[in-house]
């Protein structure tokens, strides 16, 4: 069955699409679409308007692996990532160009570099910055500028908590339900870019025990100038259980971020991590801060994160 996942009203400018991603106003979770739609690789299951209890509901994609109907016994490790919209259709990822995690998870399956893996994306909301930026890393009393320049100080309450129990007590157990998943913290992982990648560092150290493995891309560190890496400081999980990808590029918003990853670096060696065991920074030159950057190396964190 093909399905056309309708195309969506872009909001234009780099900086601004921290901020202000597009709406999705649900009520109720509805029955999954089987895919795949035009511009998909495989299938994926779209369940439109997922109902939460603590946050806005939005829509959920489901990528299965290739062999996943031809082996009905299997169980798959499960990858989480934020900003769902943007990772395996351009008729609605930010600019018309996505990730192609579904080409991408492919290939990496077919030539053995990585477990097949199921694909979980969920979609952003109106409220993108406020649920990505982690609550326990800002103070009390803090009056320091949270946003992106065109928008230094977000309307609303910081509601990155809320959308982490969404993720952990909701979704997590529909999709354990709904789908042959190993539900294990070993098998489970969560990804994202720019404010996704903050979320990400967040999750799995505010959730060590569901989550063994976290891929931050383009970590939008200057957010709070670097509070989130104060917070990491105590806040890290185990090592010996738990595994960090970072990376960054030198063009547009990314050439902030190097200085900071070089603290967060520090961070992580001060923590006991191990770079090239279960910790990877990887720096790519003249890469920008875009969706079009970010698919020409997803392979490279898929392969850290999900490799046999």
């Amino acid at each position: 069955m093909i399905v056309n996942f309708p195309r969506r009203a872009l909001i234009a400018g780099l900086l601004s699409s921290l901020l202000l991603p597009f709406a999705m106003n649900a009520q109720e979770t509805k029955p999954p679409v089987a895919g795949p739609s035009l511009g998909v690789t495989g299938t994926v299951r779209h369940h439109p308007d997922f109902k939460a209890k603590t946050i806005a509901a939005r829509n959920v994609d489901v990528w299965l692996p290739p062999d996943y109907e031809k082996n009905p016994k299997a169980r798959y490790p499960v990858l989480y990532m934020h900003d769902g919209q943007n990772l395996f259709d351009p008729a609605t990822s930010y600019g018309g160009v996505d990730w192609a995690i579904d080409e991408v998870m492919t290939r990496l399956i077919a030539e053995g570099k990585i477990r097949p893996a199921i694909v979980v994306g969920v979609w952003n909301s109106p409220k993108r910055f406020n649920e990505y930026m982690p609550k326990k890393a800002i103070p009390a009393d803090s009056k320091i500028a949270l946003g992106v320049p065109s928008n230094p100080h977000p309307d609303g309450p910081i509601l990155s908590d809320d959308y982490l129990k969404f993720l952990v007590t909701e979704l997590k157990p529909f999709i354990d339900k709904t789908y042959r998943t190993k539900t294990g913290r070993a098998d489970t992982f969560v990804m994202g870019s720019s404010m996704g990648g903050l979320i990400s560092a967040y999750a799995i150290s505010e959730y060590p025990n569901v989550f063994g493995g976290a891929g931050c891309v383009s970590t939008h560190w200057p957010a709070g100038d670097g509070i989130v890496i104060e917070y990491l400081k105590k806040s890290l999980p185990d090592p010996k259980t738990h595994k960090i990808y970072f990376d960054f590029g030198t063009a547009t918003l990314d050439a902030l971020y190097e200085p900071f990853q070089k603290r967060m670096d520090d961070v992580m060696r001060q923590a006991n991590y191990v770079e090239g065991k279960n910790w990877m920074t990887r720096k790519f030159e003249g890469a920008e801060h875009s969706e079009r950057a970010w698919r020409q190396r997803v392979d490279i964190p898929l392969t850290f994160l999900l490799k046999r």
